[in-house]
């Protein structure tokens, strides 16, 4: 009977010892799930006076208008500093274990993914226009009476300004001048952040810095240039939004990679800033990583686009 006794209280004794370690254990070996916050409504908040001032600004060209805008615009920008900033926080507190690092990655693919999708709409609308439709409107092949009853003095070719020469006349982009430079600008900054990474996992944090620093130098000269290249084209050039089916191609896939490339720069600036505050460790900076497939998801998209729209 007591021997029994206490072995039983042996026993109890070890599983209480084991709740109180399960209860002691740092939070990070579990996957981490932040406090519920407001922060996705307030943001949904901004995006949505953002959109409704756009809506009313196209409608009635009234500046009463950019109140909305500006603060939608202003909601969203403080919004996405406040949660990253909390974000970077939890990382930097060890708060993610190994499955959260995995659904980052998952994450950032699926953005990825989604954003090739997105140019591959506007790949999908230039093939569509040169190889199908202006060759439908000339008359080709078995879609003669197409082109007799809509337009029958349209003559195929490329770039076009669209039948009846609807944008007017306009001189088409040289790919040989700066947008070749831009091409090896960004390709060129695809090594750099790919050495400023290998720098990271070495443990070489100033060469991870000052290769950083040179991507960005990189995507920033990439920006001037293409703006300068929007102004020549605008005023030189008579290559606008409205000249044609070519403008309206061209300036939508260059506009919103130029875009892409803003962001890209500006995630790439944070990315070097906490470099500076001493983030990231050599097996553990995913933050870094997501910046660098994201530019160079931008560089590939951009050397396609090089292709089919300047020099093909």
């Amino acid at each position: 009977m007591g021997a029994g006794r206490c072995d039983a209280e042996a026993i109890e004794t070890s599983e209480d010892a084991k709740m109180n370690h399960a209860s002691t254990a740092p939070q990070h070996s579990r996957y981490f799930v932040p406090q519920p916050r407001a922060w996705p409504f307030v943001l949904t908040l901004g995006l949505f006076l953002t959109i409704v001032g756009v809506g009313a600004w196209l409608e009635n060209r009234d500046t009463l208008h950019h109140l909305p805008i500006y603060a939608g615009v202003a909601i969203a920008f403080a919004l996405i500093f406040i949660w990253f900033r909390g974000v970077v926080r939890e990382s930097e507190a060890g708060l993610y274990n190994a499955q959260v690092d995995r659904t980052y990655r998952w994450a950032m693919s699926w953005f990825i993914f989604s954003e090739v999708m997105f140019f591959g709409g506007f790949f999908g609308a230039l093939f569509y226009t040169r190889v199908l439709s202006v060759p439908w409107l000339s008359g080709e092949g078995y879609r003669f009476f197409t082109g007799a009853v809509l337009w029958p003095h349209f003559t195929a070719g490329w770039p076009s300004n669209g039948p009846a020469h609807v944008g007017g006349s306009f001189e088409a982009m040289y790919p040989w001048g700066l947008p070749a430079i831009n091409t090896v600008l960004l390709i060129a900054s695809s090594f750099t952040v790919t050495i400023a990474h290998h720098a990271l996992k070495a443990d070489r944090r100033g060469r991870c810095i000052a290769f950083m620093l040179l991507t960005i130098a990189l995507g920033a000269t990439f920006l001037g240039l293409q703006a300068h290249e929007y102004i020549h084209a605008y005023t030189e050039q008579h290559l606008t939004l409205h000249s044609g089916v070519y403008g309206s191609t061209f300036f939508m896939l260059t506009g919103f990679h130029g875009l892409h490339v803003t962001l890209g720069t500006l995630m790439l600036i944070i990315i070097t800033l906490r470099l500076f505050l001493g983030h990231f460790k050599p097996d553990r900076h995913f933050g870094f990583e997501g910046v660098a497939w994201y530019w160079h998801f931008v560089d590939v998209v951009w050397i396609l686009l090089f292709t089919f729209v300047y020099v093909l």
